[in-house]
């Protein structure tokens, strides 16, 4: 999904406003943590599939976010000079969108562990199955070689 031609040039031709640019960039923070929010919701809820299909919009905002942000790095002397008030809103709000960022980035790492250990837990008890059981002349039970490994596949699509 494409950005609106009026959006695309937003930040260089807010460079010269600062109000005008910290304001879209504040805009763009919103919209972003909504999407956000949402994903983090969905993930929580384990609404895997309903998570991934916000996955366009969230890259759209972020580009539009990161080019933003940039536009403030590259005027931040004549940011400071116009109004330095407007600096210290900025940084509050993104201390705000870092902190719920966090919790995405958190609950997206927590549902990703889950998913690894329920798929390495299978893996353990396909290959028990496929493992002969041996013991060694000392009455150990033998490790079984790799050649009695089966792969484990996993289909993406459900």
């Amino acid at each position: 999904m494409q950005l609106h031609p009026s959006q695309q040039p937003a930040a260089t031709a807010a460079a010269t406003d600062p109000r005008k640019l910290a304001s879209d960039l504040i805009d763009a923070m919103e919209a972003l943590l909504k999407v956000i929010e949402q994903e983090t919701e969905l993930v929580r809820a384990g609404k895997l599939a309903d998570a991934i299909a916000l996955d366009a919009r969230k890259t759209e905002l972020s580009r539009h976010y990161v080019m933003l942000v940039t536009a403030v790095k590259n005027g931040r002397d004549q940011f400071k000079a116009a109004s330095p008030d407007l600096m210290s809103t900025l940084n509050r709000h993104h201390d705000v969108f870092r902190a719920i960022l966090q919790v995405n980035l958190t609950v997206l790492a927590t549902a990703h562990a889950v998913s690894e250990g329920i798929v390495r837990g299978v893996n353990v008890e396909m290959q028990k199955r496929n493992m002969p059981s041996t013991y060694a002349a000392n009455g150990q039970r033998t490790a079984p070689g790799a050649r009695h490994m089966a792969p484990l596949a996993v289909s993406r699509s459900l």
